[in-house]
């Protein structure tokens, strides 16, 4: 390996030598390589960067009431299954949000957690430690899996809380000229990594383009951009063929099945953070800073519907909070004074978390 410069990025001088030796790169290399570079990726190098001490807010550094929350609308779907169950995490990060779940469990219904297994996927050695350390006071109940593939046949809940944005995507454009999609793909100019338009007449993610009708792709402008994440898309595929009987749900923010393309971000979604400020331009500085794209909800629907799933619901998260707790205020009045009530004003709030998350439910 060629040595790395003093005071050099070397996630910088590694894709660098990618690119050089390959040509461009499509941003979703890029991105993996941004964010899962097992050495110098940004989700694999601190575990302290979420929260408002971070770069970015989540609805688990909130508070404990989104875990909580969520045990109680989990444990009730659970409930409703014969003999033992699972619960699912995946993108754990560092098992605060398992910890939220299953101490409420533990406080509130001993029974379920006596039968449950809390799987949680999780590819990353480095963050595995993180999530062991913080689970050690549950560790009869958790189980490991390092992909989805690897999960057995679940009877139970499998779930996501900001997972379907971070997997790669393709960034693409269209030509109104060509009246076709072009890629755009990363490059090194100039001292920096830059875009570039890349033929993608023959490019495997045109399979997961709807077919739009012709009257739409007329109006697009010339060089409107989005984003298409076939990742994503596979990994709801995936787990949908696991579950036998249950839920399989997303918290996420993204397009709904109704509004992509999307007229007001002709520009795509593809955008930085760092120190809580978004920073425009995602190329700069690969693993210092995280990169996310909208989830394509319409297109993950579609995947778990294909593999036999029913879709119960596809709403916003103040729709799902709000309707957890009230239903756990008429069932237990006690016990829903046991959620912090600002917490939850700043999960739903339509100007904040409420509105652009949104929650889609499928069942077996």
């Amino acid at each position: 390996m060629t040595a790395v410069p003093q005071g050099a990025n070397p996630l910088t001088e590694k894709i660098r030598a990618e690119i050089e030796a390959d040509g461009p790169m499509p941003f979703a290399r890029f991105m993996e390589l941004a964010l899962y570079h097992v050495d110098w990726g940004y989700y694999e190098t601190e575990a302290g960067r979420v929260g408002r001490g971070g770069d970015f807010i989540t609805s688990v550094s909130v508070g404990a009431a989104f875990g909580q929350l969520l045990a109680c609308r989990f444990a009730e779907w659970l409930g409703s299954i014969d003999g033992p169950v699972r619960l699912v995490e995946a993108g754990a990060h560092d098992g605060t949000l398992a910890h939220d779940i299953l101490t409420w469990l533990a406080e509130n219904d001993e029974a379920l957690l006596e039968s449950l297994t809390y799987n949680i996927v999780e590819p990353s050695a480095r963050r595995r430690a993180w999530q062991t350390k913080r689970l050690a006071k549950f560790e009869r109940n958790v189980e490991w899996v390092d992909s989805i593939t690897a999960l057995p046949e679940i009877r139970g809940v499998i779930f996501s809380n900001e997972l379907l944005d971070a997997f790669p995507v393709h960034r693409i454009g269209w030509s109104q000229t060509k009246r076709d999609w072009f890629e755009w793909s990363v490059t090194w100019r100039d001292d920096s990594f830059c875009w570039t338009k890349e033929d993608a007449s023959n490019a495997a993610w045109r399979a997961s383009l709807p077919a739009w009708p012709s009257e739409l792709l007329d109006v697009l402008p010339d060089q409107y951009s989005t984003e298409l994440s076939p990742a994503a898309v596979g990994w709801w595929s995936e787990a949908a063929k696991r579950l036998a009987k249950g839920r399989l749900v997303a918290f996420d923010y993204g397009h709904g099945p109704e509004d992509w393309p999307a007229a007001n971000q002709p520009d795509g979604t593809v955008r930085g953070y760092r120190n809580q400020k978004r920073i425009d331009d995602v190329l700069a500085d690969p693993g210092k800073q995280d990169i996310t794209a909208h989830a394509n909800f319409g297109l993950t629907k579609q995947a778990g519907e294909a593999s036999g799933l029913a879709t119960e619901q596809f709403t916003s998260q103040e729709r799902f909070l709000n309707g957890t707790f009230a239903d756990l205020l008429r069932a237990s009045p006690a016990l829903a004074q046991s959620i912090d009530v600002r917490q939850l004003q700043t999960l739903t709030h339509p100007a904040h978390m409420g509105q652009p998350f949104r929650v889609l439910i499928q069942s077996r």
